[in-house]
């Protein structure tokens, strides 16, 4: 039998416990990492073809309509959404200026999207920081569980103490396995996103100018 069955096999219930938290823990994290490194991927190419494709538009229902067709994950048009919309006239909103009302919607707009592309990102940072706590807890809780065993067996002797502690240890490793990945993701997945971000502020920035000047004119 392995180390791990072993220890598997004579650990109580907290021992199991820590050992299953671990693992739904793993498996959560690796659920995030796929599915936010497809997402992220997506969002880059979509920023990447529909807001050229926005401008090189005749006016803005054809760059609406240009938008719909490149920007699958819904994070361009919410801008443009919020740049075209007209405030009901019985609100505050309606008595401001037509600067301060775009930069309102526009700045609801970009947090909503934001918050979007960011989920799951606690996920990642909270298993990242408490994966390996969680593991050495399981390693002090398995040694000393193991001591107390050998201790009512009787004779304690290296050989019988150096197996069970040496099992044991293996739940540091798998702590550090869990978090290891989930960092690594969450420094790459915020990488993504603040680029992601500064293309999103730029678009905002175009529009509010672009709705601006037409006011004027």
């Amino acid at each position: 039998m392995t180390g791990f069955g072993n220890f598997w096999q004579q650990g109580d219930f907290i021992t199991r416990s820590v050992a299953a938290l671990l693992l739904v823990m793993s498996v959560s994290a690796w659920v995030v990492i796929f599915w936010k490194g497809w997402l992220l991927r997506r969002v880059r190419v979509d920023i990447a073809r529909a807001v050229p494709a926005f401008w090189s538009a005749a006016n803005v229902a054809s760059g609406r309509d240009q938008l719909a067709a490149f920007d699958r994950e819904q994070v361009l048009a919410p801008l443009l959404l919020a740049a075209t919309a007209s405030p009901n006239a019985n609100t505050l909103e309606a008595h401001g200026h037509i600067d301060s009302q775009l930069t309102r919607r526009l700045r609801d707009a970009l947090h909503a999207v934001l918050t979007q592309l960011q989920f799951g990102q606690v996920l990642l940072a909270s298993i990242g920081s408490t994966a390996p706590f969680i593991g050495l807890f399981g390693t002090v809780w398995g040694i000393y569980h193991a001591l107390i065993s050998i201790s009512a067996a009787g004779a304690i002797t290296i050989e019988r103490v150096s197996g069970p502690v040496g099992e044991s240890l293996v739940m540091t490793a798998a702590g550090l396995a869990v978090a290891i990945p989930a960092v690594l993701a969450y420094n790459i997945f915020g990488k993504r996103v603040g680029a992601c971000e500064a293309e999103l502020e730029g678009f905002a920035h175009d529009l509010r100018e672009m709705i601006t000047d037409a006011a004027r004119a």
